[in-house]
């Protein structure tokens, strides 16, 4: 089968079209045939070694597609049903093995790309919205990268709650997709300081919850828009890791609360799984939730979704498709 593969960390430039032979699932293990592969930024932080793993490496850790065989012990899915899933390395490939307790079956209206889009910044955005910072009608919020694929997503949601939305925007393009998130308010930290307009827009006040997903160039700002114990909830890094900081300026700026959380440990059992997987399926299907797929290249165009995610030049998802 073809496979992406990583075999030293550095640029996109090291991502490999290579022939590997097709894995056999192990007992409680899945054989899945990829349609759809999710590209986001954590596979970048693997590729460039800021995320630890052995190499030779399969990037990609969200797709869709068919299962094609499975273990003797599986009981959740079956040879024939349509999945999709997040948070099983080596999706960048024609077929993946995948722990069948992390499977979850697509709903009949739901196509594979959609699903692919769907599971890893959709669930991110549920348990952000609805665990790690859970959103009540009145609250308000700052995202970062509200236009892009997880941020235009945790706009929705945070909508869905009642919640009032500021987002971070690079373009007036980028505003425009935005305010068809849904943002109460678009601001473009090109032209405007964020911290500035937050704390005007809240009448001094600042937001109960920034989601920032940008790391090293928002941090300080982010915790300065914030109310007193307020959250930062800091889930990505795409401008690079947040450096050592003396955790008193939590105190100084208002007893804030500072949270690095991830997708693995708000999916820890079945259950949630099929809770927050669930939800976002079902809000896609219905239309309630509406995912913006930017780009679809082939597999072994992989590089170069590689170089629009970095460069700042998509504005949603990316996914690599598999024919």
């Amino acid at each position: 089968m073809k496979s992406i593969q990583v075999k030293e960390t550095g640029g996109p430039e090291k991502m490999e079209l290579v022939d590997v032979p097709t894995p056999s699932p192990g007992p409680k293990q899945a054989l899945v045939r990829i349609a759809a592969s999710g590209v986001n930024f954590i596979d970048v932080y693997f590729r460039i070694g800021l995320y630890k793993a052995d190499l030779p490496l399969t990037l990609g850790s969200e797709a869709a597609g068919t299962v094609e065989a499975v273990g003797s012990e599986v009981t959740e899915v079956a040879a024939g049903d349509r999945v999709a899933y997040a948070m099983a390395r080596g999706s960048y490939a024609e077929y993946a093995i995948v722990p069948a307790a992390q499977l979850v079956r697509i709903p009949d209206h739901v196509d594979f790309h959609t699903a692919a889009a769907a599971m890893l910044q959709g669930m991110t955005a549920h348990y952000l919205t609805h665990s790690t910072w859970p959103l009540k009608k009145g609250d308000t919020c700052l995202v970062h990268a509200a236009a892009g694929g997880a941020g235009g997503l945790i706009v929705q949601m945070a909508k869905m709650l009642g919640a009032r939305v500021f987002g971070t925007v690079s373009t007036e393009e980028k505003a425009r997709i935005a305010r068809e998130h849904g943002v109460d308010e678009a601001i473009l930290y090109t032209e405007r300081d964020f911290e500035t307009e937050v704390k005007r827009l809240t009448g001094g006040r600042g937001v109960d919850v920034v989601y920032d997903s940008v790391g090293k160039t928002t941090f300080e700002k982010s915790l300065s828009s914030l109310r007193p114990r307020g959250m930062l909830a800091l889930f990505g890094q795409s401008s690079g890791p947040v450096p050592p900081f003396d955790a008193a300026i939590l105190n100084t700026k208002g007893s804030l609360f500072l949270t690095r959380p991830s997708l693995a440990h708000h999916a820890l059992t079945r259950e949630e799984l099929l809770w927050r997987a669930g939800d976002v399926l079902n809000w896609v299907a219905s239309g309630q939730l509406k995912l913006r797929i930017d780009r679809t290249y082939p597999l072994a165009e992989a590089a170069a979704a590689h170089r629009d995610l970095e460069g700042r030049k998509t504005a949603g998802k990316l996914l690599l498709t598999v024919p």
